[in-house]
């Protein structure tokens, strides 16, 4: 293993090498040319129409040469240092079968079936299920909505290669790249369920990619490693030249079903639905030329908390006190997502901002730190930065206390909320799904500015700014294959704080 490492690390650096000589080499003769004109200019200056060309009054053959290598280590040096566009061509989210679908009295009736549950745990459940946000339509795996349920490594895979294949099929369908010989780099994410062989060695089998192609496998990140994976792409798309990335993210709800009676791991079982993406990434300048690129990536911006024992132990799986395998989620998530977001768009906002609101946020930082004054510290309007914000839809709670504290309306957290509502928390795939609603609408204009805004155990909070290179037609070709296009005209619909659960609507079959 320590030897692959440092053949990739020796290729990707002979990789490097190649791709800044080749920039240098396509911009020599302007180089030359203007490298010549300053030899040149100080001499041209002194000359008059009596002036003669002697051969001691040009710049000796020696010197230009050292003007010329001088100028190019300068090219050089600028072309390492200037990051290489990274552009999205398309994404594609899974939409489960009808059969998948599961209305929140048929969750609590098959929760009931189980066996397993106290009936206070099913009080809890149900009265969490009526305050979540999801709607009648999310999806559950097979195995989770049949009798009994059948919790094994088989059906995980079946879950998973499912969802896997149906979003890389579509997003390759619709961009129309040849995976085997274009697609350079694979990224997957699922933070609960790593098989062996991994699932980027699942992807690469079934479509036959080329040996060479650079693949990673993120597991344990939580639903910020849609981000993370698309942060990794941008990286290794600056080492690796002309090339499609391909980053699929999702979740296994399979395994990750809590089948206990602690009450911090029941959350999960209302929240987590069914769901993944695919996203293929472009370092290839033609594809902006001709169109094809529907977003260049601006920024990403992660933020850690690891450090903080808080922040770390707020979502933990772990085993309760009967040995069943869950998701636990601490009282204080709230708290620590409030100060990873601070910390992230800290970063952030610099990099974003207008001038007039970093001003803002200066002088209050001044009076209070300098002054002593007793005033309110100012926090920026984002909304002068983007024009649509996709918020991780890990819950109601989480995107009521967003959008309180940026100060967002209703339309701009429709998105987040109809994701929420349709789909449930699909975790690290959320993000592309509420991308997918704003074309959907109609919404996206060329030039628009789009914030992507994760969390994730860790604790992590992480940030991707995208631009409309175009604007999206809603009606136009493979807009079909959009999760929403059945049922965007009925969108958005009013979800209440409580909606309550009428369990003799949905009776089992026996």
């Amino acid at each position: 293993m320590d030897r692959d490492l440092v053949r990739t690390v020796k290729l990707a650096t002979k990789n490097h090498a190649v791709v800044l000589f080749r920039r240098a080499i396509r911009h020599l003769p302007k180089i030359l040319a203007a490298t010549a004109l300053v030899a040149f200019a100080p001499r041209l200056s002194t000359l008059t129409t009596t002036t003669s060309w002697a051969a001691g009054e040009v710049l000796s053959l020696p010197a230009l040469a050292v003007a010329c290598w001088a100028a190019s280590l300068a090219a050089y040096t600028y072309a390492s240092s200037r990051p290489r566009p990274v552009y999205l061509i398309d994404l594609a989210g899974y939409k489960a079968p009808a059969r998948h679908e599961a209305s929140r009295a048929k969750t609590i009736a098959h929760f009931g079936r189980c066996g397993r549950f106290s009936d206070e745990s099913m009080a809890f459940q149900k009265r969490m299920l009526e305050r979540s946000g999801l709607g009648e339509a999310t999806h559950f795996p097979t195995s989770l909505i049949s009798l009994p349920v059948d919790m094994c490594l088989r059906t995980a895979r079946e879950e998973s290669h499912a969802v896997i294949f149906g979003v890389v099929d579509e997003v390759l369908r619709k961009s129309g790249v040849n995976a085997a010989r274009d697609v350079g780099v694979v990224i997957f994410n699922s933070s609960l369920l790593s098989p062996t062989p991994s699932f980027t060695s699942l992807i690469v089998n079934r479509y036959g990619l080329r040996p060479d192609v650079v693949s990673h496998n993120l597991s344990g990140m939580g639903c910020s490693a849609g981000i993370i994976a698309i942060d990794l792409a941008k990286r290794l798309l600056q080492v690796h030249e002309n090339t499609y990335a391909l980053v699929v993210s999702t979740e296994n709800i399979t395994l990750n079903a809590y089948m206990g009676n602690n009450r911090p791991m029941l959350v999960t079982n209302t929240l987590f639905r069914v769901g993944g993406a695919a996203i293929l990434l472009s370092n290839r300048a033609a594809d902006r030329r001709s169109g094809r690129a529907k977003y260049q990536l601006i920024h990403t911006v992660r933020t850690h908390r690891g450090a903080h024992d808080q922040s770390f132990r707020c979502v933990t799986q772990e085993e309760d006190d009967a040995g069943e395998v869950g998701v636990s989620l601490s009282k204080e998530l709230m708290l620590v997502a409030g100060e990873a977001l601070k910390t992230n768009i800290t970063t952030l906002g610099p990099l974003v901002l207008p001038i007039s609101e970093q001003l803002r946020f200066l002088a209050t930082v001044v009076l209070k730190k300098v002054f002593r004054a007793d005033v309110k510290a100012y926090l920026p309007d984002f909304r002068l930065a983007f024009d649509h914000f996709c918020i991780h839809a890990g819950g109601r709670g989480v995107l009521d206390e967003l959008e309180k504290s940026l100060k967002l309306t209703g339309w701009e957290m429709e998105p987040s909320r109809m994701t929420l509502y349709r789909f449930g928390n699909t975790s690290s795939s959320s993000l592309w799904y509420e991308l997918a609603y704003c074309e959907a609408k109609g919404r996206i204009r060329k030039g628009d500015r789009v914030w992507q805004i994760a969390f994730g155990s860790g604790f992590k909070c992480n940030s991707a700014v995208w631009k409309a290179l175009r604007t999206i037609d809603s009606r136009g070709i493979g807009v079909e294959d959009n999760p929403w296009m059945k049922e965007v005209d009925l969108l958005p619909v009013d979800v209440p704080k409580v909606a309550p659960i009428d369990e003799t609507s949905y009776q089992i079959p026996y």
